[in-house]
């Protein structure tokens, strides 16, 4: 009788524990953190100054730049087409535009300021900054005057 006793004391606490273990593995620690994805959005945006054409297009994720394409089409001279890499700080963008241009290829820092669904080009003093960039000298000093006024427009598959 005692050996039977025994052997149901062994058999319940091998069920018990066993449950216990189950439950601590479902169960997430919590220490971990959930991953939030940050939404990823494409922008467009153009601007025609009489026989002259800009365009913009943007992929934004979270005020992180990831891509964007930059072109500028003047009438009758050279046209620069290019790649963008920066931050957005508020409403301003920041960014490295990395372009061809008579078939040589430039880095300059351009910025643009977001007014509603327009994007306007700003202007400052620039300096080289030695290692083959175009940069502002003052970013605080620059000038969004509305000279290029890019509005958004429907993005092109």
């Amino acid at each position: 009788m005692k050996k039977v006793i025994l052997l149901g004391v062994v058999f319940m606490s091998i069920l018990v524990s066993c449950k216990k273990e189950k439950e601590m593995e479902e169960a997430p620690a919590a220490s971990e953190k959930i991953a939030v994805e940050e939404p990823v959005s494409e922008e467009c945006y153009s601007a025609i100054i009489k026989k002259d054409t800009i365009s913009m297009t943007l992929t934004i994720k979270g005020d992180q730049l990831t891509s964007g394409k930059l072109s500028y089409n003047f009438y009758e001279k050279d046209k620069s087409f290019g790649t963008l890499v920066g931050k957005i700080k508020g409403d301003t963008l920041f960014a490295d535009y990395a372009f061809m241009s008579e078939g040589i290829a430039t880095v300059r820092q351009v910025a643009f300021l977001k007014k509603g669904n327009t994007y306007v080009e700003g202007y400052g003093d620039v300096t080289d900054d030695n290692k083959g960039k175009v940069i502002f000298k003052d970013v605080i000093q620059l000038k969004f005057e509305g000279n290029i006024v890019l509005s958004k427009v429907d993005c092109k598959m």
